[in-house]
């Protein structure tokens, strides 16, 4: 089979890939795929394809391999085994045949040459970089992985695939420590480059400072001209500021025009940024957009685990994860409470104890050690409508059982910051859907529905 044929396979494997991957996903884990070759191994071809980095080539491996092998057996007609390597930093693929990108459209897209970071004479002032955040000692949980993988491809190859990337969350999960760990990767692999990382606050004040000492054409300059790389922290501070926005427009078409980096960071993703100009919002979404989630409980103790050990700090297991059961929404206020622990433990030369812990978390976080399990809100919720928990897991649709269930999950919800997903698995291994359904049906209920309004107030009262 010659590679004109391949190259057919390929993009017809590409449209079925474009029907069962979400298009982000794609976009971020297919399509930067590059052509090696083809080889006949004993009646089987064996496919070999090249990913951006080794962290791109694994995700591939572990979430996409099967469904790639399996379009492409399925439009060339033959067994086909995948391979994957890493592409050379700063090269091309060389390939013997004729190269193949991912079909965008119906089109093939060219290789590109990969662009390294331009060299800059000198730093204009900007905030410094905090050493402390590297993409190494990101801890990387099923929450944020999309998040660090596109870190990660931005670093290794600023201005190539996802320019811009915004990255969002709500406070203190991450986007801080991810904007710094690209800067501090870039000026690792090319110390001459200029990488500037400022908040928008302080792009807002700069920017008022700059036109009341009528200094418009140096602020201009700096912005414009001067980084390599720039990285906006809460990028949603501009939003409503009209001449802060219609300077950023034009600063953001300046360094994207050059192909230059930008990374931005917010706590909401850019539809929902109120009072934001629809010109500068559609250019946020030009390039990967990438959340980052509350972790999960393995991820909280691994984030616990891993400042312990940074800061030499003493952490038994059990305080670890009686830590991260009770703490669940904010991984900075986690290891704040962490710090706090340490400082009493040394300033009493008692070690940290699970005794400790609770006192520290009753005074410092009430709110958060009161959370309850789900468990405890099930059997309050079954016990209310005089039901079995297994009730509330079962696939029965009876409205004796579907509205409690409803409530349940809905309770679930507001008092754990559980996402959906695993809310779903306390109740059978319903879906995401499922459980969107029944918090939203809930909450207009309360408002419209005194049966419901009385019920919850009731359950509540008893949690």
């Amino acid at each position: 089979m010659d590679p004109a044929q391949w190259n057919d396979h390929w993009r017809n494997a590409y449209q079925i890939l474009e029907e069962s991957v979400v298009a982000s996903k794609l976009r971020a884990w297919i399509q930067p795929l590059e052509w090696l070759g083809v080889e006949d191994e004993g009646g089987r071809q064996v496919v070999r394809l090249a990913a951006p980095n080794e962290f791109s080539a694994q995700w591939v491996k572990d979430n996409y391999r099967e469904l790639i092998e399996s379009a492409l057996t399925q439009t060339s007609g033959v067994p086909v085994s995948l391979a994957l390597e890493i592409k050379e930093r700063n090269s091309p693929v060389a390939s013997s045949e004729e190269p193949v990108g991912a079909p965008v459209g119906g089109e093939v897209l060219p290789q590109r040459e990969v662009p390294s970071v331009s060299l800059s004479v000198s730093t204009p002032n900007s905030f410094p970089l905090d050493s402390r955040y590297r993409l190494e000692s990101f801890v990387v949980g099923a929450s944020n992985q999309f998040a660090y993988a596109s870190a990660v491809a931005v670093a290794e190859r600023p201005a190539t695939q996802y320019n811009p990337l915004f990255i969002y969350s709500s406070p203190g999960l991450g986007k801080t420590h991810l904007l710094h760990a690209i800067g501090n990767h870039l000026k690792a692999q090319n110390p001459t480059a200029c990488v500037g990382y400022i908040s928008a606050e302080h792009f807002v004040n700069e920017l008022v400072e700059s036109l009341q000492r009528k200094r418009m054409s140096q602020f201009r300059a700096k912005y414009r001209n001067s980084f390599d790389v720039l990285l906006i922290d809460d990028i949603q501070f501009i939003a409503g500021k009209e001449s802060t926005e219609e300077e950023f427009f034009h600063t953001f078409n300046a360094l994207y025009a050059s192909k230059r980096q930008i990374v931005l960071s917010s706590d909401r993703p850019p539809k929902d940024i109120e009072r934001l100009e629809e010109r500068i919002r559609t250019r946020f979404e030009w390039g990967l957009v990438a959340d980052i989630q509350p972790p999960e409980i393995e991820t909280r103790i691994a984030i616990l685990k891993a400042k312990a050990e940074r800061d030499d700090i003493y952490l038994p297991e059990d305080v670890a994860t009686f830590l991260a059961t009770h703490v669940r929404s904010n991984v900075r206020q986690l290891e704040g409470i962490l710090i706090r622990l340490q400082a009493q433990a040394s300033l009493t030369g008692a070690e940290i104890s699970l005794e400790m812990c609770r006192q520290e978390l009753q005074s410092s976080v009430p709110e958060e050690s009161s959370l309850l399990t789900v468990e405890s809100i099930q059997s309050i919720v079954a016990q209310h409508y005089h039901l079995k928990v297994q009730d509330l897991k079962s696939p029965s649709r009876t409205k004796t059982v579907a509205l409690p269930r409803q409530i349940a999950m809905y309770l679930v919800r507001k008092y754990t910051q559980l996402r959906f997903k695993e809310i779903g698995r306390y109740f059978g291994g319903k879906d995401h859907t499922t459980i969107l359904h029944a918090v939203n049906k809930i909450e207009n209920g309360l408002e419209s529905d005194p049966e419901i309004r009385s019920a919850v107030e009731s359950i509540q009262n008893r949690l």
